[in-house]
C-alpha cells in the first residue's frame, strides 16, 4: 500500500486506494503488504490445484490448456489394463484347478 505525500510542508499524506487524507506520524510504521498479497495469491493458486488434481476433469495448473480430461482417460485405460490382468490371472487359476480335479477324478475312477 503506497501512500502519497500530498502536502509535505505541512506532513499530509493520501492513501489512493481509500481516499484517506491523514497528517503524516513518525510513530507509525507502515509495512509494504503487495509482495506478501502476491504470495498469497501464489499459494491460493498452488492449493486450487492440489484441489483439482482430485477431480479427474478438472483443468491443473502446469498442463496445456483442452487437457482437462487426461486424467480421466489414463484413469480408465489403466483400470481396463490391470482389469484385463487381473481376470487372465483369475482365468488361469480356474482352468488350472478344473485341470487337476478332473484329472484326479480320473485317477481316481480308474
Amino acid at each position: 500500500m503506497a501512500m502519497v505525500r500530498a502536502v509535505p510542508e505541512v506532513h499530509l499524506v493520501l492513501d489512493p486506494i481509500t481516499g484517506l487524507l491523514a497528517r503524516e506520524r513518525n510513530d507509525v510504521v507502515l509495512y509494504e503488504l503487495e509482495p506478501v498479497i502476491d504470495k498469497l495469491n501464489e499459494l491460493e493458486a498452488i492449493a486450487d490445484d492440489m484441489v483439482n488434481s482430485l477431480a479427474p476433469d478438472a483443468p491443473l495448473l502446469n498442463s496445456w490448456p483442452g487437457r482437462e480430461e487426461t486424467s480421466w482417460y489414463a484413469g480408465i485405460l489403466t483400470n481396463s489394463f490391470y482389469g484385463f490382468i487381473f481376470g487372465l490371472l483369475v482365468s488361469f487359476v480356474v482352468i488350472v484347478v478344473l485341470y487337476y480335479t478332473a484329472r484326479v477324478a480320473v485317477i481316481g475312477g480308474v
